[in-house]
């Protein structure tokens, strides 16, 4: 059999988890969405979600169960989740758990290319970083010491693992910010060379020369 094909946006994701519990119309979906505090969780287009709505209309995920209006009120479609949408949201869920799956973003690429910029440079935007960070997280600690008083751990655990992560990408950086200021970083000298005289140094032409030729040979020696 055939792996089912997998919706790809993550407000479609909480719309079926919505729609999962019981039955709404897209005002109520946003409404309730914006209540719970997901927008913390998932990156949300909200003026998208009638558009992802329709996508899973069209694809049998979910179906229209009526239509009402109320006064002068524009018309409210209610939709319900279809079977072959409870099968996608749950096959969805078990891979989206179990499947450790790598995450692109902008400052992963900023490390990547952070040799653009001078160390000291680099050095100073990454203490910024962390200060944001550090921030960040005192605020989301409190709010989780609030907010557990009145829920059960359960419905906390997304922000638990958000304040974790934060936690460990500062003190990570941390790290980083020390090895770039105390110069014991490998490669530090390579990387001031390039900004003081503005030229490649031939052991990173070398390198990628190497690179391109599937390093095939051992990089030599020319310190």
């Amino acid at each position: 059999m055939a792996k089912r094909r997998k919706v790809s946006n993550l407000l479609a994701l909480a719309l079926l988890s919505l729609l999962a519990q019981r039955s709404m119309y897209p005002y109520e979906m946003a409404q309730t969405l914006r209540a719970r505090g997901k927008e913390q969780s998932i990156k949300i287009n909200w003026g998208s979600l009638y558009t992802v709505v329709q996508n899973l209309e069209k694809n049998g995920f979910i179906e229209a169960t009526g239509t009402v209006r109320e006064g002068r009120q524009p018309e409210r479609t209610t939709y319900q989740i279809t079977a072959a949408g409870m099968a996608e949201l749950h096959d969805w869920m078990r891979e989206l758990l179990s499947v450790p799956e790598d995450e692109y973003d902008g400052f992963i690429a900023a490390l990547s290319e952070g040799g653009i910029l001078p160390p000291d440079e680099v050095a100073e935007l990454l203490t910024q970083r962390v200060a944001i960070l550090d921030r960040i997280s005192a605020e989301q600690e409190a709010h989780l010491k609030t907010w557990s008083q009145r829920l059960p751990r359960v419905l906390l655990i997304e922000s638990e693992y958000q304040l974790a992560m934060r936690k460990a990408q500062a003190d990570w950086v941390r790290g980083l910010i020390t090895e770039i200021t105390e110069g014991t970083i490998s490669g530090i000298e390579i990387w001031r060379q390039i900004h003081e005289t503005g030229e490649m140094p031939a052991q990173m032409k070398e390198l990628d020369e190497q690179a391109l030729r599937g390093w095939d040979e051992p990089p030599t020696d020319n310190t």
